[in-house]
């Protein structure tokens, strides 16, 4: 064992923490390339943008025999992605940057596309390639990040698993839905 302190002494964490205090959270400790964090939080931000925007279409526009329970987890989802925003819009803040809402270029900034789909099928099959898109895409900015940024990595974190038990939701809509076309073709025929 070294006899390094675990922490700093009290009384240099006190000098530091009155040095700069305009910064607010973001301390001298903090290692991360707060610019290129902040621009990663603003695409992730227009993802989720993106996302709340194609679930709310979804969710009124879903029709059919199985649209009932898909519409309502499509509100869900929609509900969860707006929180997501909202986390990475105070963040974002924290880090002393400025949350971009700006329609204005929001597909240009999102990772993920805006595609309607036109059957219930569809609309399931493009929200899951949009939640497999996020979860690469939070992946990779997790990677990035790694203990630089300990704060937005936790955020970051939290915001793959929903969207991997989201991308799971749709993943067995998808396959009850194969199953009972599937089923009622071989009874038709």
């Amino acid at each position: 064992m070294t006899d390094k302190p675990f922490l700093s002494d009290v009384q240099e964490l006190r000098r530091r923490a009155r040095q700069h205090i305009e910064t607010g959270a973001v301390t001298d400790s903090y290692r991360g390339d707060r610019e290129t964090v902040i621009k990663l939080l603003n695409e992730a931000l227009a993802t989720e943008i993106v996302c709340v925007l194609r679930y709310k279409r979804h969710y009124f526009m879903a029709q059919g025999i199985h649209a009932d329970p898909i519409a309502a987890e499509f509100l869900q989802h929609a509900n969860e992605e707006q929180g997501h925003a909202d986390q990475l819009a105070g963040r974002i803040v924290q880090l002393g940057g400025s949350p971009n809402f700006s329609p204005e270029g929001l597909l240009s900034r999102s990772h993920s596309e805006y595609v309607e789909g036109q059957t219930l099928l569809e609309m399931i099959k493009e929200d899951l390639v949009a939640e497999r898109i996020a979860i690469d895409s939070y992946t990779e900015m997790i990677r990035y990040i790694g203990d630089d940024d300990i704060t937005t990595r936790r955020i970051l974190e939290s915001i793959l698993a929903v969207e991997e038990e989201h991308a799971d939701d749709l993943s067995s809509f998808l396959a009850d839905m194969e199953k009972d076309w599937r089923e009622r073709n071989r009874t038709a025929g």
